[in-house]
């Protein structure tokens, strides 16, 4: 069956349909929550919401723009759901921020670590750090998803990038043996 012809199925509820759907997105979504969750469990509950939202929206796509961008979209913003009603940013002046890249020397460093010391940053940080480096969103994108100010955005981006460059240059000091 083709893509469109399930799109069109779950639009009537058909639970064949649904089940099928979620087993060919549930994987790329399911990584997407955990970018955006403080936890796996998180993450899990996130990607049911998602679901869950995606079946009672689906009649709302026309089959314009990619499929997986829409449940992309809504994935995102079931997981940002959450913080959005908590205080978990600074307002900062815009005028304080430098920019501050990554260098990383990645002999020393593997993938899975980076993305367990993303994981570990405080939320404010991580969700930014998330939709401005990992998912490509704006400043002003970020500020209207999260309901903060695009200073604070900018901000919070610093932070996080000055948190993992401390982090990656602790880890890089330590010996190896300790590594593990």
């Amino acid at each position: 069956m083709s893509l469109k012809q399930l799109i069109e199925n779950c639009k009537t509820n058909d639970t064949k349909a649904q089940s099928e759907l979620y087993k060919l997105f549930s994987g790329k979504l399911f990584a997407t929550c955990l970018k955006y969750s403080r936890n796996y469990a998180e993450a899990e509950d996130n990607l049911q919401d998602a679901f869950l939202t995606i079946f009672n929206k689906i009649e709302q796509y026309k089959h314009k723009g990619s499929f997986e961008g829409w449940l992309k979209r809504i994935t995102v913003n079931t997981a940002l759901q959450r913080y959005r009603n908590e205080k978990v940013f600074d307002i900062v002046n815009e005028n304080n921020i430098e920019d501050e890249y990554i260098e990383i020397d990645d002999s020393n460093i593997s993938i899975e670590y980076l993305l367990k010391i993303i994981q570990e940053l405080p939320d404010r940080y991580r969700l930014v750090f998330n939709l401005y480096v990992l998912d490509g969103y704006s400043h002003k994108e970020i500020a209207g998803l999260l309901n903060i100010n695009i200073g604070t955005s900018k901000s919070n981006l610093a932070r996080a990038r000055h948190i993992l460059i401390q982090t990656i240059e602790a880890h890089k000091a330590r010996p190896q043996s300790q590594t593990l």
